[in-house]
């Protein structure tokens, strides 16, 4: 990310890490999963002392992951603000979810773990379950209508700006002169989906007629392993999706956060297929919203598909739900509503 943080002034200062950044090979076990982030925050707090006990920062910003700036924050008595790409916890949270959390085989090792680092790391908030979910203040980067629970969630500590992206344009896309409607197929860049599925794809959409179909494969998967392509579709490894999405007319998504917030923001309807961890959360919202259709990959089956996008596009309700919801997400500000809040802590 060298070469985008550079350009606007901001200094890099790179620190190692133990998460699986290379090979994205993430654990299916979540307390394994959550284990990492405890790894990294072991390994990252060393450095950030090294960096900044000399010369304090006036704020810190971390990611809901990011426990060492917290610890580091805590310690020095600065001012720190949690960052999240995903769900808040709301009043009530830890009463409905961490009952749950506790059954898990291997979570009281973790927390353990967790209470020892947090005990010799200087924070001053010592309880491992809280440290992780309760921070004095957030910045949440997801439409509010994404949030569950957002009736319950406290809006003094959490403030919803909704999806943040560079204030500059990314690069652009426009549809073929021929093409009357557009179709984005991405599955993400971590867990992707198989050839067969994107030939589901393929098959479902590229004979519609007028329609053009434009399908990113993510890092998983060679292009080329779709062989011949219809000369209405095509593949790439990465698409500027949200360039794509603006000349979009529907989205077929695996529901990530990002991909379900970047649908929401573009107002086009999407057929969501989750394949891991929120993904299926994500979908069923969405579905909630009224303006998707959810399909487990096992039954992602061109009929399935096809049929799905036909029912998204007849429904006069869906298509207001996808305005309202597209003029709710912009209202909520984005990055610079969020730079102005970070600033305002400042003083």
């Amino acid at each position: 990310m060298a070469e985008h943080i550079a350009p606007t002034g901001a200094e890099l200062v790179s620190m190692p890490t133990v998460l699986p950044v290379e090979d994205r090979q993430w654990p299916d076990d979540p307390v394994a999963g959550m284990g990492i982030f405890l790894d990294d925050a072991i390994t990252v707090l060393p450095e950030l002392h090294a960096r900044y006990d000399a010369d304090p920062a006036d704020a810190y910003l971390y990611d809901i992951g990011g426990y060492a700036a917290r610890a580091l924050a805590e310690q020095q008595g600065r001012p720190y603000v949690q960052v999240s790409p995903t769900y808040v916890a709301w009043k009530g949270y830890a009463d409905e979810v961490l009952p749950q959390m506790r059954q898990l085989p291997g979570y009281d090792a973790l927390i353990e773990r967790f209470r020892v680092w947090l005990a010799g790391s200087g924070a001053t908030t010592l309880d491992p379950e809280q440290f992780p979910a309760a921070p004095a203040k957030v910045l949440a980067l997801i439409p509010k209508a994404m949030q569950p629970n957002a009736d319950r969630v406290d809006e003094q500590v959490v403030t919803f700006v909704g999806p943040c992206f560079a204030l500059d344009d990314e690069p652009g896309w426009r549809r073929p002169a021929d093409a009357e409607h557009v179709l984005l197929v991405s599955m993400g860049s971590a867990y992707g989906a198989g050839a067969d599925f994107y030939r589901h794809c393929i098959d479902a959409f590229a004979g519609l007629p007028g329609w053009h179909l434009v399908i990113a494969t993510g890092t998983q998967l060679d292009p080329a392993e779709l062989g011949d392509l219809p000369a209405n579709v095509e593949t790439h490894r990465w698409v500027p999706q949200r360039a794509v999405l603006a000349e979009a007319d529907a989205f077929v998504t695996h529901a990530g956060m990002g991909g379900s917030n970047e649908g929401l923001l573009a107002g086009v309807p999407m057929i969501a297929i989750p394949q891991a961890v929120d993904q299926f959360m994500n979908a069923d919202r969405l579905v909630e919203l009224g303006v998707a259709r959810r399909i487990d990959t096992a039954d992602a089956t061109p009929q399935a598909l096809r049929s799905a996008l036909q029912e998204l596009l007849a429904e006069p309700e869906r298509v207001r739900r996808s305005a309202d919801l597209q003029a709710a997400s912009v209202a909520e500000g984005g990055a610079s509503r969020a730079a102005d809040l970070v600033e305002g802590l400042l003083g």
